[in-house]
């Protein structure tokens, strides 16, 4: 694949979409160079879009990850996750269909199938790549690829690794219009600092618990406020059962004090600054499936 050598600024929106836990999230890390998308081994971690800046004297790329797109979505989360991806796919300049080497199943068909449907021009990256040997295995599985759809390109990559993301950038600059910068030099992204605390506490969580509790858990930042130098934070850990309480907060606190410690070292490094957290968990019974509670939460 060549890319038009040209002295045109180029600028746009790039989304990321695709089965969950392909690793979008991983991927838009890996091709912006920092950490904006929290990163878990569970399905459907990401609930936002989310979007991540990469700026450089030739182009402004603002990619876009987005929750796993899925069939089964009975809860108002669910379809509220898949709405907000349907609508990242019709707002984007070029679509980023993500798929994991050597796998093809009903929620890939799904995605390409929402790709056809908005009308985008897509490229596709085939991701872990870097866990296929011998690597010759690969070509087949690409053939089978380019015969699905007209994609722009087809690039494997390792988000994992940071393997061949420079290609993947360079082909997605390759069909972005040329245009001025849409973004302030040196933004990263366009969620707030209480947005991504909150997500950094709800990475911290969703490791700790791992499949205790499944999708019943959001957080919230309650206050944020500066004080004694540094950032002092009141988060709420949201649980939609009265059971699922003690197990969060785990035997004498133990747990909730290992999610804190970990989330705050991670945001202090974040954040570059001290952070003291404090985090309390409280009930909303069924609050995937309330509408009003999705849309106070920012689900919706």
């Amino acid at each position: 694949m060549s890319i038009p050598q040209d002295s045109a600024h180029r600028s746009g929106f790039a989304a990321l979409v695709g089965r969950p836990n392909v690793g979008k999230s991983t991927l838009l890390n890996a091709l912006v160079g920092h950490k904006l998308s929290i990163v878990t081994p569970r399905p459907q971690t990401t609930r936002h879009r989310i979007l991540g800046i990469y700026t450089s004297p030739t182009e402004q790329i603002a990619f876009v990850d987005t929750p796993g797109l899925h069939r089964e979505a009975n809860r108002a989360l669910n379809k509220a996750m898949n709405r907000t991806a349907n609508a990242a796919l019709a707002d984007a300049d070029v679509v980023v269909l993500v798929l994991e080497a050597l796998r093809w199943g009903a929620e890939d068909e799904l995605a390409l199938e929402r790709i056809r449907l908005a009308g985008r021009a897509a490229l596709a990256a085939v991701n872990k790549v870097d866990q296929v040997r011998p690597r010759a295995r690969l070509l087949p599985y690409l053939a089978e690829l380019a015969a699905r759809h007209p994609f722009l390109a087809v690039v494997p990559v390792s988000a994992q690794k940071g393997d061949n993301v420079v290609a993947l950038r360079q082909a997605i600059r390759a069909h972005l219009p040329p245009g001025p910068v849409l973004f302030p030099a040196g933004e990263l992204t366009d969620r707030s600092v209480q947005f991504r605390i909150a997500e950094m506490i709800r990475e911290k969580l969703t490791l700790e618990l791992n499949q205790e509790v499944p999708y019943g858990i959001a957080v919230e930042v309650e206050r944020l406020a500066r004080e004694d130098g540094q950032l002092s934070v009141d988060a709420a850990i949201w649980v939609d059962r009265e059971g699922q309480k003690p197990i969060v907060i785990g035997a004498k606190g133990a747990r909730l004090k290992r999610v804190g410690t970990a989330a705050r070292l991670a945001l202090n490094g974040l954040l570059q600054e001290r952070l003291h957290l404090n985090l309390w968990v409280k009930v909303r019974e069924n609050w995937a499936d309330n509408a009003r509670a999705l849309k106070e939460l920012g689900l919706e």
